[in-house]
């Protein structure tokens, strides 16, 4: 396996097209589906070593085609298999009919099968190209093997799960492991998807890295190879302001604390100079709790726009705490030709209109940042959110091109996407990551790389990647004090 390949995510319609390219190389489609096949009987062998019968459970396509050459290897390693068909396998075509017919083992209807004690099932019914719901006899079936606890080893995804988006269609299997070809799909890495693949094994069967590289889109998954390049390590003649001067806005007396998590984290993830932007009545507590971190009272629109003619500023966060409503709208719209993490209250702020959010940032290089969860996406693009035929990708992808932002769109399968169409999907974010608090430590960490002097896009991403592994540094135990004490951990070595 080209090791350059494995942050590539091809869609089902991506990766048909590489095969359909393979095949008019030179390539036989045959060899193709013989080498999955195989793939997927090393891996039910390696992984099952102790199953008494592998049943195979074949589909009507190219997916069912991979299951009778897995059978047929099973069978040849001296395995007791059964083989279970859906439709009828007397119109298979192709290459699929060709894998039937080679595989010289009996055939019963789906609706046949009865698990029983020993049972490995190795579903090859559809993988990832299914579009619909799956039929009721195939929802019947995941629901016996479900019940029966049977162990599943999946032909490149899950049956019933959507390759596209990582939603079931209707039903879908929970696969103990997945052998999936060439690169994996983005419903490997969405939720619930990723919860229903179990662990997911990458199997090269030889169509050339060239191919599969010009059949990719631009959805990868989220790593340091993606932006690594544009973090810069401090060297001996880096002062402060090289590495830029943050500005966290706080809330009122009442609501100051997820401003300084914000700040905290700005400072630890590498910012010269940390402000927080206080309303009088907040000076005293937020006084009382800063040290290094510094404070400078800004009430209204004019004082904030006097302190952006006098102080060197190089990005801001705006949100965390700060209260719903007007003032919130003029702040984040008189930072408009500046680097903006826009968080929490600050994206509430625009539910009403948020073309004049939209307007404001379309400008120039983009260089806003909005972080919403999937209440928040839902108020500022609520015809995006309600689109069920969209995934997450799509979603975050279009509301990035109509913003002119790059976007966060937060959850346990966080998707940072750009106006330009790039999107990665996020998957080092531990469990106890869901804790009060923790987006306002990403805001912080992003806002410190858009000080740095990263794009909207990258800071986005990386932020997000290094905001998981310093919940993975704090532990489970972690509060988001916790989190935002580990916000530093990329400068480690």
């Amino acid at each position: 396996m080209d090791l350059s390949l494995i942050p590539l995510l091809l869609t089902p319609d991506e990766m048909a097209a590489a095969d359909a390219a393979s095949v008019r190389s030179g390539i036989p489609s045959f060899d193709l589906m013989e080498r999955a096949g195989q793939a997927v009987a090393a891996a039910a062998l390696r992984h099952f070593p102790g199953a008494l019968r592998f049943v195979v459970l074949c589909g009507p396509g190219n997916n069912g085609g991979d299951g009778y050459v897995a059978a047929r290897a099973l069978f040849d390693a001296g395995g007791v298999v059964d083989v279970y068909h859906l439709g009828d396998p007397q119109k298979l075509k192709g290459d699929a009919r060709q894998a039937r017919d080679l595989c010289h083992r009996p055939s019963g209807p789906l609706e046949a099968y009865l698990p029983a004690t020993g049972d490995v099932v190795v579903d090859a019914l559809f993988g990832a190209g299914l579009t619909r719901d799956v039929p009721e006899i195939v929802a019947e079936v995941i629901r016996k093997v479900a019940e029966a606890q049977m162990p599943v080893i999946a032909v490149d995804l899950p049956s019933g799960l959507c390759g596209r988006r990582g939603v079931p269609l209707g039903a879908a299997f929970q696969a103990d492991h997945t052998v999936t070809f060439m690169t994996r799909k983005p419903g490997h890495l969405l939720l619930p998807g990723r919860s229903l693949c179990g662990d997911i094994e990458v199997f090269d069967i030889g169509i050339p890295a060239r191919i599969i590289r010009e059949a990719a889109g631009e959805t990868r998954e989220n790593g340091p190879d993606q932006w690594r390049g544009f973090l810069a390590e401090p060297g001996s003649e880096t002062h402060k302001y090289r590495r830029g001067h943050l500005a966290v806005f706080s809330g009122e007396a009442g609501k100051t604390g997820a401003a300084r998590l914000s700040a905290t984290a700005g400072l630890r993830a590498g910012a010269g100079l940390v402000t927080v932007a206080s309303p009088g009545d907040a000076m005293p507590v937020n006084a009382a709790s800063l040290t290094a971190i510094m404070l400078h009272r800004v009430d209204e629109v004019k004082d904030l726009e006097n302190w952006l003619e006098t102080a060197k500023l190089a990005a801001f966060v705006l949100g965390p705490g700060f209260g719903i409503g007007k003032k919130a709208r003029e702040f984040a719209l008189t930072l408009k030709d500046r680097p903006l993490v826009l968080d929490a209250d600050g994206i509430t702020s625009f539910k009403e209109k948020p073309s004049d959010l939209f307007d404001a940032f379309a400008g120039g290089e983009p260089h806003l940042v909005l972080t919403p969860h999937e209440g928040e996406f839902a108020r500022l693009f609520p015809d995006i959110a309600a689109d069920k035929n969209l995934g997450k990708v799509e979603k975050a992808i279009t509301a990035a091109a109509r913003s002119h932002a790059a976007i966060v769109y937060k959850g346990a399968d966080t998707v940072i996407a750009s106006p330009d169409g790039r999107a990665f999907i996020n998957t080092n974010g531990p469990p106890w990551l869901a804790t009060a608090g923790s987006g306002d430590v990403l805001a912080g960490m992003i806002g410190a790389l858009l000080a740095q002097g990263l794009p909207a896009f990258e800071a986005a991403a990386a932020g997000v990647y290094l905001h998981g592994e310093a919940a993975r540094r704090s532990g489970k135990g972690m509060t988001a004090e916790d989190l935002a004490a580990h916000a530093g951990v990329w400068l480690d070595p």
